[in-house]
């Protein structure tokens, strides 16, 4: 078949349920759901993939707002990765509604063409949640969600200029690796009056701490990153304070750059705790690691997006300061982690309150479903091309032994 038929194919598709999925997309969008909390995203996507004829695995893998759908019964599986979870407050600023369009629809337009030309393979729609905070790819992982799968691919929505370049997209981006922190210090309570020798102060503890990690933050590299929030801070001023807790998130480049990175602010916090008298509770949880780009992958999904009239950057170089759980997979599998615009305003961008308005708009939608297609027909040259998907994984295995001594 040529590719003029494949893209008829696709586009044919996604054409008969083109009303279902913009109302879909509206219905995950209009009802922002934290981290672990998307039931009603996870019921309504499931509810949609039975109405079109499909078997849906709800709560997959033992995590309650995750799902699985599979065509196909045997070959290499391409996974698609649906994210749906929102921010505090801000709802879906991050768009996470249109990586859920854009993997369903690509899903669709995949399995459309498994049978009208009778290929073979498998197809896995995953529904991830929880990306913001909490892992969910990272969950997955651990309880074998991906265990069959070959290839992964998915796409984040953002502005034409997210990596200071004008573009319709990247289809190959770096990101930190990060790693959070749950810190608490262990004091003695006396009255800040009466008695104050007598206290062991934890809030002094938290705050020489923070001091000690702001005066790091002039001493790491320029794409580090470490921030953190005060969970649980004294609520009058005439006790001294026994108890505090606080939150930190850790980000470098690389994996041997977050535990070098670790290491330095763990110092900072254990130095505190020596000063103060206190004593300290670290719990290190949440490792979402680099991204491993794959050339095959970028090249490819490059060209399909230009077959759309979509000028996509193949990779860029410079890091992305932020994070994605999608990293662990890419240490799992041969992923695909692409970036696609969407119309915004000038200095609207992902987890900014603006970003939310652009993120629910038809047009916003009409740019996941043509990536959606992109990402179908990457998904059909890994299926049928055993060429390129053999490229593809050699590439991806070369780049592990380095990734792995890190």
């Amino acid at each position: 078949m040529s590719n003029t038929q494949v893209r008829s194919s696709i586009d044919t598709a996604l054409d008969k349920v083109a009303e279902q999925l913009r109302e879909l997309n509206h219905a995950i969008w209009s009802n922002p759901e934290l981290a672990y909390e998307e039931h009603q995203a996870h019921n309504n996507i499931c509810d949609f993939l039975e109405s079109q004829g499909f078997a849906v695995t709800r709560h997959a893998y033992g995590v309650e707002t995750s799902f699985e759908c599979i065509s196909g019964t045997e070959g290499r599986m391409v996974n698609f990765n649906a994210e749906y979870d929102a921010l505090p407050d801000i709802g879906h600023a991050c768009g996470h509604n249109l990586i859920a369009t854009s993997s369903i629809a690509a899903f669709l337009a995949l399995s459309h063409l498994q049978k009208e030309f009778g290929i073979g393979g498998r197809i896995q729609l995953l529904g991830t949640p929880a990306e913001e905070n909490g892992g969910g790819k990272a969950k997955l992982l651990d309880t074998g969600a991906y265990k069959q799968v070959d290839v992964s691919l998915m796409a984040h929505g953002g502005p034409k200029k997210m990596v200071g370049i004008p573009a319709d997209g990247v289809a190959g981006v770096l990101m930190n690796a990060r790693k959070e922190l749950w810190v608490e210090y262990f004091g003695n309570n006396a009255h800040a009056g009466g008695n104050p020798w007598e206290g062991v102060n934890a809030l002094d503890a938290l705050v020489t701490a923070y001091n000690a990690v702001s005066t790091l933050r002039q001493h790491i590299l320029p794409d580090e990153r470490v921030h953190g929030a005060f969970l649980d801070v004294p609520k009058v001023a005439n006790i001294i304070p026994a108890y505090t807790k606080s939150y930190w998130q850790v980000r470098s480049p690389t994996l041997d750059g977050i535990n070098k990175l670790m290491a330095r602010v763990r110092r900072c916090m254990e130095g505190a705790a020596t000063t103060s008298g206190c004593t300290l509770k670290i719990a290190e949880e949440g490792l979402y690691t680099d991204i491993v780009l794959n050339d095959t992958l970028c090249e490819r999904y490059t060209t399909h997006m230009e077959g759309y009239g979509k000028t996509i950057i193949k990779k860029y170089d410079k890091v992305l300061t932020g994070s994605s759980d999608v990293g662990n997979v890419s240490y799992a599998v041969p992923t695909l982690h692409s970036t696609f615009a969407i119309p915004t305003p000038e200095g609207s961008y992902p987890h900014h309150p603006s970003f939310t308005a652009c993120a629910g708009t038809d047009e916003a939608h009409q740019e996941a479903v043509i990536v959606g297609k992109g990402l179908a027909l990457l998904g059909w040259d890994m299926l049928i091309n055993d060429k390129l998907f053999a490229a593809a994984k050699s590439q991806w295995e070369g780049q592990m032994p380095s990734k792995v001594d890190n």
